[in-house]
């Protein structure tokens, strides 16, 4: 496993051949209040990117939003509500088409209420991820500590094999269908969080 660090944008030269995995990580949970601080990536290949922006850095990174905003690449998440709003709001970018493994495992593995990331990928990779840094100071002007990009890097290199295995659950299960309505909502999702609807049901009486 490599680990790229870069503050203000992705590198041109940084290329991706499928799929990417993506995580945020903000200053606190809501899209609304609180700011985008990192965007990590990985192609699945076992390496990540780590995008330093906001504060300081500020938000003009062209590389990776067009990484985000391009229409032929699935982008894949675990609680892409979040994901979504948040990079919508700060980069001015629409996320699409996309993939998301929470969403994925509430369908497909019902027997549980475990559906947090670090519960998914120790039940379906075996892996124990380290939730240290969880709510460590992301919103510095300063350079990340390696502590904090190992944390990054992890949130995103296990989604590509959370997804094989859920895809799996999901055929199994004949909810395949089910999760692509969901996931092609989700951007609306999103925009409905932005505009205040985060806690409202609009769908029932």
């Amino acid at each position: 496993m490599t680990i790229y660090y870069h503050r203000g944008d992705l590198p041109a030269d940084v290329g991706f051949s499928g799929a990417v995995a993506i995580d945020t990580e903000t200053t606190g949970l809501s899209p609304v209040r609180d700011r985008l601080c990192v965007v990590q990536l990985s192609g699945g290949d076992g390496n990540a990117h780590v995008v330093h922006v906001g504060g300081a850095l500020g938000y003009d990174c062209p590389n990776l939003k067009a990484v985000l905003a391009d229409p032929s690449r699935l982008k894949i998440f675990h609680y892409a509500r979040f994901d979504i709003a948040i990079l919508r709001k700060y980069l001015g970018v629409a996320c699409a088409p996309v993939y998301c493994t929470k969403i994925a495992s509430r369908l497909t593995r019902t027997n549980t209420d475990a559906h947090g990331l670090r519960s998914l990928v120790q039940a379906l990779t075996g892996v124990e991820l380290d939730k240290q840094q969880q709510s460590s100071d992301w919103g510095t002007d300063g350079e990340l500590t390696a502590e904090q990009l190992s944390y990054a890097a992890s949130d995103v290199l296990y989604l590509h094999a959370l997804k094989d295995r859920l895809d799996a659950l999901l055929v199994r299960e004949r909810r395949t269908h089910l999760a692509e309505s969901c996931f092609q909502f989700l951007p609306i999702r999103a925009e409905l969080d932005l505009l205040d609807w985060h806690s409202l049901d609009i769908f029932s009486h």
